[in-house]
């Protein structure tokens, strides 16, 4: 059952609205504005009916906040109006509002618009849904393409992104760097760490694949993959409508191979000049490559590669992340193992 938020300082008002609509939708009747946002920090309503003329905070006062707040955003919103001129119209539509429903209302009326706009707002979102799915496939199809070009790193791109996941969620548990995370969408973020090595498109198949340890000269070409990363993704950026995905993901190409102390690449940077994707990616990437067979080492165990990160605490990576890492390490081995388990599964089955 959709659940509706009734806001308006007239108590005939909610209770009408609110008989209107029992049996059909779970409805709050709210006598101000102040009393909405409190009862949004516990529920998030479906779609909202907000008052204009209410004392304290007014209908567009209210709807400015609703709009300047990430998580309330797009939570439809009908104004409810005794005043409907153009000026208010205007006002209304600017700010956002899907309609206008003039006091006093036929109860009716009131359940057909709602039933119409509910009804609009469900197909917006599931387009949009759909844009997201294609989006994301997109996304994972080039890195995949990517690392299949890298034949020695295989199944990276997929643990890299669980392991990200589990630090960040540790992260946002702790309140660790609140102010940084505050304003990230983590369904934006997990998925554009993907496109972290993307950059390799521009590096030789024949370094990629090489079978012994590279030589100087061969490293400082493959150093390249993090700025090569950075212009492949800016090139997308200028055509099309950056939604935030992109700008992580530029971040994690960029950013992933910087250390705490200054002495890694591209731009040496240190502490926290270096942007918190890339030294959350740090700590992913290394942990997989430690744990990864290569041609000229073997695979070591989880706790050796942990016992790794902890020692370079504060030198190759942030030592407060590092914390973040030994309250999950385990999940990562859990999950690598879990990956690992599929592929087997998954080449048995081809």
């Amino acid at each position: 059952m959709k659940t509706i938020f009734i806001v308006d300082d007239n108590d005939t008002n909610l209770m009408t609205a609110k008989k209107a609509l029992e049996g059909k939708y779970k409805s709050f009747a709210l006598p101000s504005a102040a009393r909405m946002f409190k009862l949004t920090e516990k529920i998030k309503p479906d779609l909202i009916l907000l008052d204009v003329d209410m004392p304290d905070i007014n209908g567009f006062e209210a709807m400015q906040k609703l709009k300047s707040d990430k998580k309330l955003k797009t939570i439809p919103v009908i104004f409810l109006t005794a005043k409907y001129d153009t000026e208010t119209e205007v006002r209304g539509f600017e700010l956002g509002a899907l309609d206008f429903i003039n006091k006093p209302f036929s109860p009716p009326a009131l359940i057909r618009r709602i039933e119409t706009h509910l009804e609009m707002d469900k197909l917006v979102k599931d387009s949009q849904q759909a844009v997201h799915d294609i989006h994301n496939a997109t996304i994972s199809v080039i890195a995949q393409m990517v690392e299949d070009r890298d034949k020695i790193t295989g199944r990276h791109v997929e643990r890299t992104q669980i392991y990200l996941k589990l630090l960040i969620k540790e992260l946002i548990r702790t309140g660790l760097y609140r102010e940084e995370t505050k304003g990230w969408n983590i369904n934006l973020l997990i998925p554009s760490a993907q496109l972290h090595d993307v950059g390799k498109i521009g590096i030789s198949d024949i370094i990629l694949n090489k079978p012994d340890k590279l030589t100087d000269a061969e490293f400082e070409k493959i150093k390249n993959h993090c700025t090569n990363g950075e212009k492949i993704i800016d090139r997308i950026i200028s055509k099309t409508k950056d939604d935030g995905f992109l700008h992580h993901a530029k971040i994690f190409a960029g950013y992933h191979h910087e250390k705490w102390d200054g002495t890694g690449y591209p731009r040496k940077l240190s502490g926290q000049n270096i942007p918190l994707e890339g030294r959350l990616m740090a700590i992913a990437d290394v942990y997989d490559a430690l744990i990864s067979e290569r041609p000229y080492k073997k695979p070591m165990s989880h706790d050796k590669a942990v016992e790794i990160i902890q020692k370079d605490s504060g030198t190759f990576f942030d030592p407060k992340l590092v914390e973040v890492f030994l309250n999950v390490a385990d999940d990562f081995w859990v999950e690598s193992v879990s990956v690992e388990s599929n592929y087997i599964v998954e080449e048995a089955a081809a």
